[in-house]
């Protein structure tokens, strides 16, 4: 049966962040194929909406500018022409002018979400065309002898109607058209090699003016797809921002529920765990009589040893609660390091001697002493000595050191002889519950929480914590304790009874 794995366990409750991400680019992908599938252009309708509202701005803006442009071509056209025809011509501009303004402003004040844009961009394309028409009887202008005159209004024209038009190509190509038929149309009217270079040049300058319109088109479409790139991206920090806090909530709640639930059940378990203990070991040591039958004296051992393995299990699940939870208080006063190590050892010196195992101290017993929490000193010692008893073979050895660090501080090393900890399965041992493959092969009795508490327990203390280890060169544990908790303090100073003579003499004076 395959071990269980931490993926296994996030696939079991729902994608992680990758495959989500994957999920909505694939989504929003599949949105805009449907979207450019459904458009006439090809885009996106947001694009094509942008387009045409560009497109709209520009022809409300330009109504005024273009009525005043033409005003004035008319008047100077009376120098050719007789009034009444000059003004008539003005007329049909200005209504031209006045259809594309009205249309335009319509277009920009209905609804975004429900105007169909290809009735409005077909809509846009015959007012541009009917605007150029208007715009090409100029040429009429070419059989009274101002043909120049008309051209020159033809190429301003031309270069004002692609610009203004630039974000609808298709209505600037049909707007270019007229233009250039009456422009072309202008040579008819002079056979002179300067007249048709100059008509030739004009042509020249409509096209630049529709490649350059294209140059725009294409400026445009960038600015809108960095925007909407700018603001997906936006999109995506809110609902990710959304989600955090989402979970944030959740995992708060969760916690809370966490610690409630384990004050509830640590004093609900441990009520009966209690007279577990006391008649086991009534029965262990055969308080009232002796066991008719010797396996039930074995069989009161094995409960009075799994009820302290239960109880031990529910302390530690209470003290990292604490630890996480920011809740567990030191106990500060002056300890000895030294001390509390050699008693730890101690402590576990049998365990080691069953499995014949040897003890290496190298401890400095001149170190002053610690401001910290000895019990929290004392437990981290001994989940340290007893993981290295506990996975160092018959035979091993374990090396035990206690000194300074070069910053002043002190530090506590234990070092085994065991197979060691493959390099990814650091992390598993450290995380709650968390136990390498060598204890699940091995049987060993543990609940994975020794080194996390460990951990918590160090750096409540502003301590380090480093664990190296290599298959087959066994494990080394260092934590270290800042010098800030170190009391290296001098020692008293003495005061005689009666002082020396210079000083008592000062005295007598300051008397």
């Amino acid at each position: 049966m395959p071990n269980l794995t931490v993926e296994m366990v996030q696939r079991g409750r729902g994608p992680s962040t990758e495959e989500a991400a994957r999920r909505l680019g694939v989504a929003r992908e599949i949105r805009s194929a449907r979207e450019k599938l459904t458009s006439q252009t090809g885009l996106e309708r947001a694009f094509d909406y942008e387009l045409l509202r560009h497109y709209a701005q520009y022809r409300a803006g330009a109504g005024i500018p273009l009525a005043g442009f033409a005003a004035a071509l008319a008047a100077a056209a009376t120098f050719w022409i007789t009034l009444p025809v000059a003004a008539a011509w003005a007329l049909g501009v200005f209504l031209m002018i006045t259809l594309n303004t009205m249309l335009s402003r319509r277009f920009l004040n209905a609804d975004a979400e429900t105007i169909p844009l290809r009735h409005w961009r077909r809509h846009f394309l015959i007012g541009e065309v009917l605007q150029s028409l208007s715009w090409s009887a100029m040429i009429g202008l070419g059989a009274t002898g101002g043909w120049t005159f008309a051209l020159i209004g033809l190429v301003i024209a031309s270069a004002v109607t692609t610009m203004l038009a630039a974000t609808v190509p298709l209505a600037a190509v049909a707007a270019l058209v007229p233009l250039a038929l009456a422009t072309a149309a202008l040579a008819t009217f002079s056979r002179a090699a300067d007249a048709l270079l100059l008509v030739t040049m004009a042509g020249g300058a409509q096209l630049f003016f529709l490649g350059l319109s294209r140059r725009l088109y294409a400026a445009t479409m960038g600015a809108l797809r960095s925007r909407a790139e700018k603001d997906a991206v936006f999109g995506e920090l809110e609902q990710a921002k959304a989600n955090s806090d989402e979970a944030r909530r959740r995992a708060e709640e969760a916690n809370l529920a966490k610690s409630r639930f384990l004050a509830t059940m640590s004093h609900e378990l441990r009520t009966p765990l209690n007279a577990i203990l006391g008649f086991s070991e009534v029965m262990k040591n055969e308080v009232f009589g002796t066991h008719i039958a010797p396996s039930y004296r074995e069989y009161s051992n094995d409960i009075h040893d799994s009820g302290l393995h239960l109880l031990n299990l529910i302390n530690e699940i209470l003290d990292l609660s604490r630890i996480e939870a920011g809740r567990y208080e030191l106990n500060e006063e002056p300890v000895q390091l030294a001390h509390v190590v050699e008693e730890c050892r101690h402590m576990m010196g049998l365990r080691a001697k069953a499995k014949n195992q040897t003890f290496h101290d190298l401890v400095d017993d001149a170190l002053p002493r610690l401001w910290a929490d000895e019990r929290a000193l004392r437990q981290i010692v001994l989940n340290l000595l007893s993981n290295a008893v506990k996975f160092t073979p018959p035979g091993g050895e374990i090396w035990l050191k206690v000194g300074w660090t070069a910053s002043g501080g002190q530090y506590v090393s234990v070092k085994d002889s065991g197979p060691g900890i493959p390099e990814d399965e650091l992390g598993t041992v450290l995380s709650s519950f968390g136990r390498g493959s060598l204890a699940i092969k091995t049987a060993e009795q543990g609940s994975g929480l020794g080194l996390p508490i460990v951990k918590g327990l160090v750096e409540l203390h502003g301590g380090q914590f480093q664990l190296s280890s290599k298959p087959r060169e066994g494990t080394e544990v260092v934590v270290t304790l800042p010098a800030s908790r170190v009391m290296d303090t001098l020692p008293p100073v003495e005061i005689d009874a009666e002082p020396a003579g210079p000083v008592r003499g000062a005295l007598n004076r300051a008397a």
